[in-house]
């Protein structure tokens, strides 16, 4: 259950203020309060309210175990999303969105596998043998491949989920989680449309502090989907021990048990054939010994 969004806490860091009235989308009318100065201001009951709803969904996501990618290339909210991602253990881009990331998947991914290649060249050598030029070459390619991707290069497959801050300049990466049905939750501003997206936040999404705290609040609900996650395979290992321990134990009996069954008498039939051919010989080594001494007592009396 992701925590309770106090409403003060968002009024104190500016989430209440939208755009210019001129610049409104219409759609976003049911989430705006008033109008103060030629600005719009945003009904914070509301941001509360959808804030506690995508907390707990991305809680869920991240409890399942999958990938949530958070998309910011405005400059007052890059740092604070690449901090905050970081801090959930989840993959971001915070540069120049590249065209293709989602739909064409395939070639990002060949794209982060050379960087990784161009490290296992410098570790064995191989690295050293080019020429100066091929070196900075390959340095220069490595820095470019890093910057804009290095954020993902533990993203293997598809996201679950984007969570993008102003769908407005992100368009791009949202008609590619559109077209792969990829739910996206954002923070939308009173000049975006919140029916492109699954999930909104209505809320500033200009000023660092307002971003700060909904990317804080929203870093929390994942993080706390992890140690749920976490705790559950924790128990699931403690269940299983338990249940292998009774087996061990049976185990252990069991060779016992073969043991007392050994001391029983066979009742094999060729062991009892092999047993009463024993006590004929005996029977017969006996009546010999027998016919023997009688044999030389008759040759003493004589």
């Amino acid at each position: 259950m992701a925590n309770k969004v106090e409403v003060k806490e968002l009024l104190d860091a500016g989430v209440h203020f939208g755009h210019l009235t001129r610049r409104w989308n219409p759609n976003m009318a049911p989430y705006i309060y008033m109008e103060r100065n030629g600005i719009h201001i945003i009904n914070l009951y509301k941001s509360a309210a959808k804030m506690q709803e995508a907390g707990e969904a991305l809680a869920k996501i991240a409890a399942s175990g999958r990938k949530i990618l958070f998309v910011a290339t405005k400059k007052q909210a890059k740092e604070i999303v690449a901090e905050q991602a970081e801090r959930a253990n989840m993959p971001y881009i915070t540069e120049r969105w590249p065209g293709g990331m989602l739909t064409n998947f395939v070639t990002i991914r060949k794209a982060v596998k050379k960087m990784a290649s161009i490290d296992r060249m410098k570790k064995d050598g191989t690295f050293n043998t080019l020429s100066k030029k091929e070196r900075l070459q390959v340095d220069r390619l490595r820095a470019k491949l890093e910057k804009n991707l290095g954020s993902i290069s533990d993203m293997s497959r598809l996201p679950a989920a984007l969570f993008i801050v102003d769908i407005t300049r992100e368009h791009i990466a949202v008609k590619e989680a559109q077209k792969l049905n990829i739910p996206i939750f954002a923070m939308v501003d009173t000049n975006s449309d919140p029916r492109e997206v699954d999930y909104l936040i209505p809320s500033n999404d200009d000023a660092s502090k307002s971003i700060s705290k909904v990317i804080s609040y929203v870093s929390d609900s994942i993080v706390e989907g992890l140690s749920e996650r976490k705790t559950s395979k924790d128990s699931k290992k403690k269940d299983e021990k338990d249940n292998a321990a009774p087996k061990a134990a049976k185990s252990e009996k069991a060779p016992k048990a073969k043991a007392e069954k050994a001391e029983v008498p066979s009742t094999d039939p060729q062991d009892k054939k092999a047993m009463k051919e024993a006590q004929e010989d005996v029977k017969l080594q006996s009546k010999q010994q027998t016919l023997d001494k009688a044999s030389d007592a008759n040759g003493e009396e004589e």
